[in-house]
């Protein structure tokens, strides 16, 4: 089981690439286009094409991952394909629904909820020493970290490298017991896949969508759930949740464009203009 981390992350990164490359020569309709910051024309078949790879790699390491990343990305889907715009963020997404009408933005909340917690049921399921509030948090927690690099999908290349980078820490933190392990196989499937279509996606031809970037981070959520017990669960939520709100008054843009060295990270790989 040592072994599976290494992989998980080619699976997902072979699996992610080739994906891509069926889907954008096979498929042709326009649902899977969108205009980006630019003004240019991109597809969002980057993001089935993540899933695919991400899904793959993290079956390595048992439901949870697996789940966690193909049932948000199916949420992710819906919002893509089926969603008119008008309502934007948490925020939005809430209002709405408080005026009587349900958006597929509402329908993506609820259902990321009851994934992260069947995610988190089922990384918890042989472990003694969490409990039910644990695991509670821990699905919370798993939502939450979905909904975060979708904010960040707003540049090339911005959402998958922070998901590289996000998964970076969990594959170095020593692994000495199965469910630690498990959450390797998570990260590195995530990395994986995030590495696959990486560069389609910096180039500005390819997009995640909310297809890849919710799928992304709730399986970098559930690789985090896995490793965590509950101060590092609350500590990951609370995170989560402050930068969630933030993002309802502060552009996440704004910002990083602001802060040097993360402005250069920001930009690297992406073709000079």
């Amino acid at each position: 089981m040592r072994g599976r981390p290494v992989l998980a992350g080619l699976l997902g990164g072979l699996a992610a690439a080739g994906a891509h490359r069926v889907l954008t020569d096979r498929v042709r309709s326009s649902r899977w286009t969108r205009t980006n910051h630019a003004g240019s024309e991109v597809t969002l078949l980057e993001g089935p094409a993540w899933v695919a790879g991400g899904v793959l790699g993290a079956a390595l390491g048992g439901p949870a991952g697996a789940l966690a990343a193909g049932a948000s990305g199916a949420l992710g889907a819906l919002d893509d394909l089926a969603g008119d715009g008008s309502s934007k963020g948490l925020r939005g997404h809430l209002g709405a629904a408080a005026r009587g009408r349900v958006t597929t933005g509402a329908v993506k909340v609820v259902g990321l909820g009851v994934t992260g917690l069947v995610a988190a049921v089922l990384l918890d399921r042989d472990r003694d020493d969490v409990r039910a509030l644990d695991t509670l948090v821990g699905g919370a927690t798993v939502a939450g970290a979905a909904n975060l690099v979708n904010l960040l999908d707003l540049r090339p290349g911005r959402a998958l490298k922070a998901t590289v980078l996000a998964a970076a820490p969990l594959l170095l933190w020593p692994a000495a017991t199965p469910h630690a392990v498990r959450s390797r196989v998570h990260a590195a499937a995530a990395a994986g896949a995030a590495l696959g279509v990486l560069r389609p996606d910096l180039a500005g031809t390819a997009m995640l969508g909310d297809t890849g970037a919710n799928a992304a981070g709730a399986l970098l959520g559930t690789a985090l759930v896995g490793r965590t017990g509950r101060r590092g669960r609350v500590l990951a939520l609370a995170v989560l949740t402050a930068a969630t709100l933030a993002s309802e008054k502060v552009s996440f843009t704004a910002v990083i464009e602001s802060t040097p060295g993360l402005r250069e990270l920001d930009a690297w790989g992406r073709p000079a203009r």
